[in-house]
Protein backbone atom coordinates (compact mmCIF):
# COMPACT_ATOMS: atom_id res chain seq x y z
CA UNK A 1 0.00 0.00 0.00
CA UNK A 2 1.79 3.74 -0.87
CA UNK A 3 2.22 5.98 1.82
CA UNK A 4 -0.51 8.34 2.71
CA UNK A 5 -0.19 12.06 1.08
CA UNK A 6 0.11 14.61 3.24
CA UNK A 7 -3.36 16.62 3.11
CA UNK A 8 -3.15 20.64 2.55
CA UNK A 9 -4.41 22.71 5.15
CA UNK A 10 -7.22 23.67 2.98
CA UNK A 11 -8.56 19.69 2.75
CA UNK A 12 -7.93 19.36 6.51
CA UNK A 13 -9.95 22.36 7.11
CA UNK A 14 -12.47 21.76 5.17
CA UNK A 15 -13.30 18.36 6.84
CA UNK A 16 -13.21 19.52 10.44
CA UNK A 17 -15.81 20.65 12.56
CA UNK A 18 -16.08 24.17 13.39
CA UNK A 19 -17.05 26.57 15.80
CA UNK A 20 -19.15 29.58 14.67
CA UNK A 21 -16.39 32.20 14.23
CA UNK A 22 -18.15 35.34 15.91
CA UNK A 23 -18.17 32.64 19.33
CA UNK A 24 -14.59 32.17 19.51
CA UNK A 25 -13.88 35.26 18.60
CA UNK A 26 -16.55 36.78 20.95
CA UNK A 27 -15.38 34.19 23.87
CA UNK A 28 -11.76 34.75 23.77
CA UNK A 29 -12.52 38.70 24.50
CA UNK A 30 -14.41 37.36 27.31
CA UNK A 31 -11.47 35.05 28.71
CA UNK A 32 -8.74 38.52 28.00
CA UNK A 33 -11.17 40.73 29.57
CA UNK A 34 -11.39 38.24 32.36
CA UNK A 35 -7.67 38.41 32.47
CA UNK A 36 -7.22 41.88 32.71
CA UNK A 37 -9.58 42.43 35.33
CA UNK A 38 -8.44 39.72 37.29
CA UNK A 39 -4.54 40.40 36.86
CA UNK A 40 -4.79 43.92 36.42
CA UNK A 41 -0.84 44.13 34.93
CA UNK A 42 -0.58 43.55 31.18
CA UNK A 43 2.55 42.37 31.56
CA UNK A 44 1.10 39.29 34.00
CA UNK A 45 -2.08 38.73 31.25
CA UNK A 46 0.59 38.30 28.50
CA UNK A 47 2.60 35.16 30.29
CA UNK A 48 -0.96 34.10 31.43
CA UNK A 49 -1.87 34.14 27.87
CA UNK A 50 1.15 32.31 26.91
CA UNK A 51 1.24 30.23 29.38
CA UNK A 52 -2.34 28.91 28.60
CA UNK A 53 -1.60 28.79 25.01
CA UNK A 54 1.53 26.59 25.87
CA UNK A 55 -0.88 24.31 27.41
CA UNK A 56 -3.30 23.82 24.39
CA UNK A 57 -0.02 23.66 22.33
CA UNK A 58 1.13 20.30 23.85
CA UNK A 59 -2.45 18.83 23.26
CA UNK A 60 -2.95 20.11 19.79
CA UNK A 61 0.27 18.79 18.23
CA UNK A 62 -1.63 15.16 18.71
CA UNK A 63 -4.59 16.32 16.87
CA UNK A 64 -2.51 17.86 14.33
CA UNK A 65 -0.55 15.02 13.59
CA UNK A 66 -3.56 12.74 13.59
CA UNK A 67 -5.29 14.26 11.15
CA UNK A 68 -3.09 16.09 9.16
CA UNK A 69 -0.83 12.95 7.80
CA UNK A 70 2.17 14.77 7.76
CA UNK A 71 5.46 12.95 7.72
CA UNK A 72 8.60 13.91 10.14
CA UNK A 73 10.19 16.97 9.12
CA UNK A 74 13.61 17.26 8.33
CA UNK A 75 14.64 20.19 9.91
CA UNK A 76 13.40 23.87 11.70
CA UNK A 77 12.21 25.58 8.45
CA UNK A 78 10.10 22.65 7.15
CA UNK A 79 8.42 22.77 10.90
CA UNK A 80 7.44 26.15 10.34
CA UNK A 81 6.48 25.80 7.23
CA UNK A 82 4.10 23.22 8.27
CA UNK A 83 2.68 25.27 10.56
CA UNK A 84 2.19 28.56 8.74
CA UNK A 85 0.76 26.73 6.23
CA UNK A 86 -1.19 23.65 7.27
CA UNK A 87 -1.85 24.40 11.22
CA UNK A 88 -3.10 27.67 10.88
CA UNK A 89 -5.23 26.61 8.12
CA UNK A 90 -6.33 23.59 10.28
CA UNK A 91 -7.23 25.76 13.10
CA UNK A 92 -8.04 29.09 12.61
CA UNK A 93 -8.72 28.94 8.81
CA UNK A 94 -6.03 31.67 7.83
CA UNK A 95 -2.84 31.05 6.27
CA UNK A 96 0.78 32.42 7.47
CA UNK A 97 3.75 33.04 5.48
CA UNK A 98 7.40 32.12 6.63
CA UNK A 99 9.80 34.66 6.26
CA UNK A 100 13.37 36.55 7.50
CA UNK A 101 15.47 33.50 8.14
CA UNK A 102 18.89 33.66 9.66
CA UNK A 103 21.96 33.02 7.83
CA UNK A 104 21.54 30.10 10.55
CA UNK A 105 18.26 28.88 9.93
CA UNK A 106 17.65 28.85 13.43
CA UNK A 107 15.52 31.85 13.18
CA UNK A 108 12.13 33.39 11.24
CA UNK A 109 8.89 35.21 11.55
CA UNK A 110 5.56 33.70 10.91
CA UNK A 111 3.80 36.57 9.33
CA UNK A 112 -0.28 36.26 9.09
CA UNK A 113 -2.25 39.32 7.50
CA UNK A 114 -5.42 38.34 8.85
CA UNK A 115 -5.99 37.02 12.49
CA UNK A 116 -9.88 36.06 13.40
CA UNK A 117 -8.66 36.72 16.95
CA UNK A 118 -8.84 40.48 16.56
CA UNK A 119 -12.34 40.66 14.84
CA UNK A 120 -14.14 42.72 16.69
CA UNK A 121 -11.19 44.37 18.79
CA UNK A 122 -9.96 47.58 19.83
CA UNK A 123 -7.39 47.67 22.68
CA UNK A 124 -8.25 51.04 24.70
CA UNK A 125 -5.16 53.34 25.53
CA UNK A 126 -4.33 51.39 29.23
CA UNK A 127 -3.90 47.94 27.48
CA UNK A 128 -1.31 49.14 25.09
CA UNK A 129 1.31 46.68 26.61
CA UNK A 130 -1.21 43.93 26.07
CA UNK A 131 -0.37 41.60 23.57
CA UNK A 132 -3.84 40.13 22.77
CA UNK A 133 -3.44 37.59 21.09
CA UNK A 134 -0.11 35.90 22.93
CA UNK A 135 -2.06 32.54 23.21
CA UNK A 136 -1.08 31.94 19.50
CA UNK A 137 3.00 31.62 20.34
CA UNK A 138 2.26 30.01 23.68
CA UNK A 139 0.37 27.67 21.65
CA UNK A 140 3.44 27.45 18.47
CA UNK A 141 5.82 27.35 21.33
CA UNK A 142 4.32 24.31 23.47
CA UNK A 143 3.34 22.02 20.56
CA UNK A 144 7.39 22.81 19.28
CA UNK A 145 7.98 21.77 22.17
CA UNK A 146 6.46 18.24 21.37
CA UNK A 147 8.38 17.64 18.65
CA UNK A 148 11.74 17.97 20.78
CA UNK A 149 12.14 22.05 19.71
CA UNK A 150 12.67 23.99 22.30
CA UNK A 151 11.85 27.78 20.77
CA UNK A 152 11.35 31.26 22.01
CA UNK A 153 8.59 32.55 20.40
CA UNK A 154 7.66 36.69 20.26
CA UNK A 155 5.92 39.25 18.47
CA UNK A 156 7.29 41.79 16.58
CA UNK A 157 4.70 43.43 14.63
CA UNK A 158 0.68 43.87 15.99
CA UNK A 159 -2.23 45.09 13.94
CA UNK A 160 -4.08 46.10 17.21
CA UNK A 161 -0.82 48.62 17.81
CA UNK A 162 -0.87 50.07 14.36
CA UNK A 163 1.30 47.48 12.42
CA UNK A 164 -0.10 46.49 9.07
CA UNK A 165 0.54 42.91 9.69
CA UNK A 166 0.94 40.56 12.51
CA UNK A 167 4.75 39.01 13.43
CA UNK A 168 5.74 36.10 15.28
CA UNK A 169 9.84 35.47 15.36
CA UNK A 170 10.22 32.00 16.46
CA UNK A 171 13.97 30.79 17.42
CA UNK A 172 14.87 27.67 18.25
CA UNK A 173 16.88 27.79 20.88
CA UNK A 174 17.44 23.40 20.88
CA UNK A 175 16.54 21.06 19.08
CA UNK A 176 16.74 17.44 20.73
CA UNK A 177 16.57 15.00 18.20
CA UNK A 178 14.28 11.62 19.07
CA UNK A 179 16.78 8.44 19.69
CA UNK A 180 15.46 5.42 18.70
CA UNK A 181 16.82 2.16 20.76
CA UNK A 182 15.80 -0.28 18.59
CA UNK A 183 16.77 -0.10 14.78
CA UNK A 184 13.37 -1.65 13.97
CA UNK A 185 11.53 1.49 15.16
CA UNK A 186 12.56 3.48 12.40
Amino acid sequence: MPPVAPRSGDAIFANVERVNAELFTLTYGAIVRQLLTDLEEAEVVNKQLDQMGYNIGIRLIDEFLAKSNVSRCNDFRETTDVIAKVGFKMFLGVTASVTNWDADGTCCSIVLEDNPLVDFVELPDNCQGLYYCNILSGVIRGALDMVSMKTEVTWLRDVLRGDDVFELQVKLLKHVPEEYPYKDDE
